[in-house]
């Protein structure tokens, strides 16, 4: 399959999808800008700015726009996370492809051009708990999340709007799982943490063979415990 501005991938098919409509939209990473060019020419979106902090993928955004005929429409700008955003710019913010480690540092660096943001759709490659542990610390509740698999890889894209989470379940699970994943519990999320639950038994192979130190003591007990609500999860 060729992937471009006409035909996304699986993942950011799923990110699109969850976009608002007609309202203005901030892809922060936007890489080729396949996602606001897509969402622009469907009609989802009327206007986006677009971020990239690498020069290579900025000058692909800026060539495709170009060629697109959509320079006035979507904006091609280059610089670090939110710090590209004039306040109140935009109504929601995709940001897909990155670490969750990275996500939550954009966001929490760019607290201040969130004002005036209905909607975050975030897609971290990994450690989405990581996300999920910043949107309850700041008022943010996660009113849906997706979990797919595209060519062996699975990911999960987050949609969150201002407001107290209301869970259904403790934090801790909802963090870890996700609270509407752990609800649903698909035959992808269950392939997903059968993986995580065998890497954490080795995990504690290796650390029970380490030199005991109070360090060790605390790794295999947070290892343990992990272990035990991946099982309760899958149960």
């Amino acid at each position: 399959m060729i992937l471009n501005e006409k035909q996304l991938s699986t993942r950011l098919m799923a990110v699109a999808n969850q976009l608002i409509p007609n309202k203005k939209l901030a892809d922060i990473g936007t890489d080729h800008a396949y996602l606001p060019c897509y969402a622009y020419e469907k009609g989802i979106i009327p206007a986006a700015v677009c971020s990239e902090i690498n020069e290579g993928p900025f000058q692909s955004a800026k060539g495709l726009i170009t060629r697109e005929g959509l320079s006035s429409i979507i904006q091609v700008r280059r610089g670090d996370g939110l710090s590209v955003l004039k306040d109140h710019e935009v109504e929601q913010i995709t940001i897909a492809g990155m670490g969750g480690g990275l996500i939550t540092q954009i966001l929490e660096e760019g607290k201040t051009k969130l004002s005036g943001v209905e909607r975050l759709i975030l897609q971290p490659n990994v450690a989405s708990h990581i996300v999920r542990k910043w949107l309850f610390l700041n008022k943010w509740t996660l009113i849906d999340e997706t979990i797919l698999e595209e060519y062996g890889i699975i990911y999960e894209i987050l949609v969150a709007e201002r407001g107290e989470q209301d869970l259904d379940v403790d934090v801790e699970k909802a963090v870890l799982f996700g609270p509407h994943l752990l609800k649903e519990r698909t035959v992808i999320f269950h392939k997903k943490w059968l993986a995580e639950l065998e890497k954490k038994k080795h995990i504690l192979a290796q650390l029970n063979k380490a030199s005991p130190s109070e360090e060790v003591h605390k790794k295999i007990e947070t290892v343990k415990r992990e272990i035990q609500l991946i099982k309760e999860a899958l149960s």
